[in-house]
């Protein structure tokens, strides 16, 4: 069988928790500096290009994928953008989104009728008071 080349497309996993969203995707056998991850206009761009390596071997089939891959993500507008960022170790890339201060979900304490509302320390400033 000859050697395909073409595109291919990276498989990731993306999950929330309540203070970023992350993105995972595989990018086995690829070096880092092969990956590039752009953001504009809130949108987040991974493009590389896994290279067969050692073309001269006499290969009887190729079935990993290789050559140019490009994968965009929409971000929602409540990421912090100015607060990505990425690692990649042992064949994975990992981006972790924040999410902005004010769209983060917090507790709201409700007081008993005459209890007096406390003032925001560092232990508590996500959480808000509501008299009763």
């Amino acid at each position: 069988e000859g050697i395909e080349r073409g595109d291919w497309t990276p498989k990731v996993d993306i999950y929330e928790d309540r203070d970023q969203i992350v993105i995972e995707a595989d990018l086995p056998g690829m070096k880092r500096e092969d990956v590039e991850l752009t953001l504009e206009n809130n949108v987040l761009t991974l493009r590389g290009e896994r290279r067969l390596e050692n073309r001269t071997d006499n290969y009887h089939r190729i079935e990993r994928p290789y050559g140019v891959f490009s994968r965009s993500f929409n971000l929602p507008q409540t990421i912090a953008t100015e607060g990505v960022t990425a690692e990649y170790r042992d064949g994975v890339l990992r981006i972790a989104l924040p999410k902005r201060e004010e769209v983060k979900a917090r507790r709201i304490e409700i007081l008993g009728e005459g209890e007096p509302q406390r003032a925001p320390t560092a232990a508590n400033a996500r959480d808000v008071s509501v008299a009763g």
